[in-house]
């Protein structure tokens, strides 16, 4: 894993000025538009970015009770994640279990999380720091997963790092909280969409029936229900078949 932070170190001003970039990016409105796997490779690449020492950045999601890595900056640490997830124990679940932070030392990590440890020192990981991501609506703090940053030397992360990380969680958490929302909405509006389309097109056929047949709405509707439940044909595709048929007439 190469390190995305070239210098030898950030200020505590040039660290704050990142975070507020990358605050910024995840505020993007664009972001309720893509897909929720891209909302969080934004995520995983803006901590990369700001935080002092990362040199890889995964996003843990949680659902049904079970993780898996939604995002990552270096393919690699997967492996790490998933060394986690088989045993159901390491940093990153802890963090998520706890709703707090947790910085870790690998090699200080090997009796308590060995399988993790190992599948870090492999990939030459030596720094470990983890962040819930909480969907906080009506405070009852919804966990959604975890975001886990990577360092490829002793102490690479220090609490002003773990605040930042922190800030970035909370930040990206009304992210993902509101795309939740506005993908609802966007469901709801498709469907009201194709209810209003169904419904447009079934009195449309029953117009026609009641033209070619000289009958009442009531019971050009009748005909139409008795023909879909013959042909087990739903009343919106037969209605639609139907007026398809008196086009190419």
């Amino acid at each position: 894993m190469a390190s995305a932070n070239e210098s030898p170190g950030q200020t505590e001003s040039t660290r704050f000025d990142a975070v507020a970039g990358a605050l910024e990016r995840l505020r993007d409105l664009h972001a309720v538009h893509e897909p929720l796997d891209a909302v969080l490779q934004r995520l995983a690449e803006s901590a990369r970015d700001v935080i002092d020492g990362a040199d890889a950045v995964s996003v843990t999601r949680l659902e049904d009770d079970k993780a898996c890595t939604a995002a990552a900056t270096d393919e690699r640490v997967v492996q790490i994640d998933e060394a986690q997830y088989a045993v159901g124990d390491g940093p990153c679940l802890e963090a998520a279990r706890t709703k707090q932070p947790v910085r870790a030392l690998v090699h200080e990590a090997r009796e308590r999380w060995p399988d993790f440890a190992e599948a870090a020192e492999l990939l030459g990981v030596r720094s470990y720091l983890s962040a819930p991501l909480l969907i906080d609506e009506d405070g009852d703090g919804e966990l959604v997963g975890a975001l886990d940053v990577y360092g490829q030397t002793d102490n690479a992360f220090d609490p002003l790092d773990t605040g930042l990380l922190w800030v970035l969680t909370i930040a990206a958490s009304s992210t993902i909280g509101i795309w939740g929302r506005l993908r609802q909405a966007s469901d709801v509006i498709d469907q009201l969409d194709e209810a209003l389309t169904s419904r447009a097109e079934i009195d449309q056929a029953k117009g026609v029936l009641m033209a070619l047949h000289a009958i009442s709405a009531e019971e050009a509707f009748e005909r139409l229900v008795k023909m879909s439940q013959d042909s087990n044909t739903k009343l919106r595709d037969l209605s639609r078949q139907l007026l398809t048929s008196l086009r190419n007439a």
